[in-house]
């Protein structure tokens, strides 16, 4: 079985918006909605600050909280891991945005529906691509897809070189790895 994940490099990332534009292009999102957004952190004492841009989309947990509170079953988990959300079945009550720990949920006013980044990557992994929208838009190739439980895969081997972390430690058991 796949376990799907990402890196992201914050090191590296730029703050140029590509991979938030190119998911809501992706899954068809009006402008004021996005599935990335941006936390910018100032490190560093003066002069010598340092500006660092966070993307933060669904981390995927593992032991996700919005799995948990979800009254209907609307928000789930795949046999891969990824976290879905059933729109038929979503009743828009936000139980899940405030059980999310990363604040990444979104209300989508036009339907009622929460939505969350679907990781649209595993679909195109699966069709052959090996890539999503956001992956594929990162100009500074911050961002790797992969299996996390393939030690060979490039996703894995990167881990392991940058120390990669999830951004809360082991809180929810996070797909989504961090270098920062």
């Amino acid at each position: 079985m796949t376990r799907y994940g990402m890196l992201i490099d914050t090191t590296n990332c730029i703050g140029c918006y590509a991979c938030r534009v190119a998911c809501q292009r992706k899954n068809g999102l009006d402008p004021e909605m996005d599935y990335i957004t941006y936390e910018e952190r100032e490190t560093g004492t003066f002069p010598m600050v340092h500006v660092e841009s966070i993307p933060m989309q669904c981390m995927h947990c593992e032991d996700a909280p919005c799995v948990k509170v979800c009254p209907t079953g609307a928000t789930y988990t795949t046999d891969d891991g990824i976290v879905r959300v059933d729109e038929s079945r979503c009743i828009g009550c936000k139980y899940c945005m405030a059980a999310c720990p990363y604040q990444v949920r979104v209300h989508n006013p036009q339907t009622g529906v929460v939505e969350k980044c679907r990781l649209c990557a595993a679909d195109a992994y699966e069709s052959g691509t090996e890539t999503c929208s956001c992956v594929e838009a990162c100009i500074t190739g911050c961002r790797i897809f992969g299996d996390l439980d393939d030690p060979e895969s490039e996703l894995s081997k990167a881990i392991v070189k940058k120390n990669a972390l999830p951004l809360a430690g082991d809180l929810t058991k996070a797909k989504i790895f961090y270098v920062r």
